[in-house]
């Protein structure tokens, strides 16, 4: 597997990055590859079906100059910003039989995180929610899914020092929520590792021996995506 260590100047771009790292390996059914990036700038990811005002706080996030953006996969608003490490993993199918569904499809790489995390925090982690890593029934971890006919893209956030007030004051109450939350407020429901992005890192490397640097990033196609969708409203407030 391939690994790609980069971080965008843009929130378009960084979302754009990952439809563009699907379209690669869907082209190329050799090709696997997990990247990592970590946003200097605050702003809220929409889910594909979300609508934005129902799970954002427009006027605060309007407020505090924090853009809203749309991903390409499933799953809820999410706060990305200074103290998020993201991931993207796109794998081929025919890697596992556990990748032709969505639902075996998360439990096979979060089950692998899981264990990454618990032997490098040297605590218990648990699954929660089929798509959230938690300790002690608080959030850690979000992740989300998309999928082509070869290929399957999950993509997620592990916090590390994200401020969670901010992310309660632009997130209003998900209008889907897992029974473990038990209706907890976002500050109360989420919780940041005690661990540093680059020790995650090591660890996720590791687990999936993505050992060979990505030699060639698909940036043209990122920065035609990230113009001519992410940054558009149309696609951003389509809901």
């Amino acid at each position: 597997m391939t690994c790609l260590d980069l971080t965008l100047p843009t929130p378009a771009e960084n979302l754009a990055c990952a439809e563009a790292l699907l379209d690669c390996c869907e082209a190329d059914r050799r090709l696997e590859v997990l990247r990592f990036w970590a946003p200097a700038q605050a702003f809220v990811a929409l889910g594909y079906g979300n609508r934005a005002a129902t799970e954002a706080d427009l006027a605060a996030c309007a407020a505090r100059g924090v853009p809203v953006l749309r991903r390409v996969s499933g799953g809820g608003a999410v706060l990305q910003g200074p103290g998020c490490l993201n991931y993207t993993l796109v794998l081929q199918v025919a890697r596992a039989i556990e990748l032709q569904s969505v639902v075996s499809a998360n439990a096979y790489v979060l089950e692998r995180h899981r264990r990454a995390i618990e032997a490098l925090l040297g605590s218990p982690v648990q699954v929660q929610g089929r798509t959230d890593l938690a300790i002690d029934e608080r959030k850690f971890s979000g992740n989300a899914q998309r999928r082509k006919r070869h290929t399957v893209l999950l993509h997620g956030t592990f916090l590390v020092g994200l401020d969670l007030e901010l992310v309660e004051a632009v997130l209003r109450r998900p209008s889907r929520e897992p029974a473990y939350r038990a209706a907890r407020p976002h500050r109360e429901f989420l919780t940041n590792l005690s661990v540093s992005a680059a020790a995650i890192k090591q660890a996720l490397r590791r687990a999936w021996g993505a050992d060979e640097p990505l030699a060639a990033p698909p940036l043209e196609a990122v920065g035609r995506l990230a113009r001519d969708k992410y940054a558009q409203a149309a696609w951003s407030l389509r809901l």
